[in-house]
């Protein structure tokens, strides 16, 4: 499905009410981002997205720029109704002409003030959904901001469904340590669920930050190769990815180990897929 395809008709307001940067001032800048909405039509549930719509006109001569961004957090019971997102302020370098420009959406976000207002579309489903079975185990793997739809299904599996009996299993990359999102000094949402029985989270990062070089995503899940792929036999296992594509290499060199042949493993993936236990979110 392209951007082009959403609905954006309906549209409401936000306005920030916080805007805090959840990683060290020496890294990659990530951004929580805080909205509070007011219209009592918008409503969302855990695992969903919105669409972002910054104003123009822009490159081309749109009028509007449209991206989607997954929603951090679990709706609030009471008050007022709030949104979180988790935005990485992006550059990007023109194939053609090695320019280096800004990412429209993530900077005009970072960039918002205190008290400004968003205009929002949505919510949209994401490609997974926590099944309702609460003895079904969840495989996560996220790199990035894919990290925000994981750490919402977490937080709602133990703070609201509770007596989760399935296990939990989660499985992040970053460049360091410091990058790793909600899993760093300053922002470490995880370390409140690991007394949880059904819970674990394995981190990955990269060998050498500093050359650019790719996460050892592959490695830590070949690390927990035996748990893992016991879970992939399993009929009530789901599995769940989020982040760049990038991400795909990384597996698939991981569980076509698992499996003992690329082959086997994409015959096994594809019956994942065809029973609706496996989902990406990729971009």
């Amino acid at each position: 499905m392209q951007l082009s395809d959403y609905d954006i008709s309906q549209q409401f307001s936000a306005v920030m009410k916080q805007n805090r940067r959840i990683t060290p001032e020496d890294t990659e800048e990530v951004r929580e981002l805080l909205f509070e909405i007011e219209e009592s039509k918008f409503a969302f549930k855990v695992g969903q997205s919105i669409g972002v719509i910054v104003p123009g006109p822009h490159d081309m001569g749109h009028k509007q720029h449209f991206r989607l961004y997954t929603i951090a957090d679990i709706p609030k019971t009471s008050g007022h109704k709030q949104i979180e997102l988790c935005v990485k302020r992006i550059t990007y370098i023109d194939e053609y002409s090695g320019e280096l420009y800004p990412g429209i959406a993530s900077n005009y976000l970072c960039d918002l003030k205190q008290g400004e207002t968003l205009k929002i579309s949505g919510p949209y489903d994401l490609p997974f959904q926590i099944p309702i079975d609460k003895n079904a185990n969840l495989l996560m793997i996220g790199m990035g901001t894919g990290i925000a739809p994981f750490r919402a299904f977490v937080r709602h599996i133990y703070e609201q469904t509770g007596s989760w009996k399935g296990k939990v299993r989660l499985f992040y990359g970053a460049k360091t340590g410091l990058e790793s999102l909600y899993m760093n000094d300053q922002q470490n949402d995880f370390t409140q669920y690991y007394d949880e029985e059904t819970f674990k989270a394995f981190n990955a990062v990269s060998p050498r930050a500093h050359w650019d070089e790719d996460i050892d995503l592959d490695k830590i899940l070949i690390d927990q190769q035996e748990e893992i792929w016991d879970l992939l036999q399993q009929t009530n296992t789901y599995v769940f990815i989020a982040g760049q594509e990038k991400i795909e290499t990384s597996l698939e060199k991981a569980f076509s180990q698992m499996a003992g042949s690329m082959t086997a493993w994409k015959e096994h993936k594809q019956q994942l897929i065809e029973t609706g236990h496996w989902g990406e979110l990729l971009y």
